[in-house]
């Protein structure tokens, strides 16, 4: 069975402000195309996120978490939160939430660095 429920406001704040560094980034540096990056990466994510929580619930072949890793490092990460909260799926597991998060917090730090001046950038 798959749940499929709604994200609670306090996930939906913590998404809308995650998104909110790449989003404005995005934009205020006039690379949109990141945007659909994002989207298109996070689609597949939340794809194979969706997938995965279907195969463990039949007992089947799973996919392998590196793989789930690398969708999100690609720019996914979006969807596999969204997919996270909505399926329930990789939720609970510390080992598995540790690298998920150390990406996401990857991703904030390349669009933080970006927006700096180039003044205080290390890699000019």
């Amino acid at each position: 069975m798959e749940h499929s429920t709604r994200l609670k406001p306090a996930h939906l704040l913590v998404f809308a402000a995650l998104m909110a560094v790449p989003v404005g980034s995005a934009l205020v540096l006039g690379f949109p195309i990141a945007l659909v990056a994002y989207l298109l990466a996070s689609l597949v994510t939340y794809g194979l996120y969706r997938h995965d929580k279907r195969q463990a619930q039949r007992g089947r072949w799973r996919i392998p978490e590196k793989l789930l890793h690398a969708a999100a490092l690609y720019g996914g990460w979006p969807g596999a939160l969204v997919a996270q909260q909505r399926l329930r799926h990789k939720t609970r597991k510390l080992r598995f939430l540790m690298p998920f998060w150390s990406i996401v917090i990857v991703h904030q730090l390349f669009w933080v660095y970006w927006l700096l001046p180039e003044s205080y950038r290390f890699l000019s």
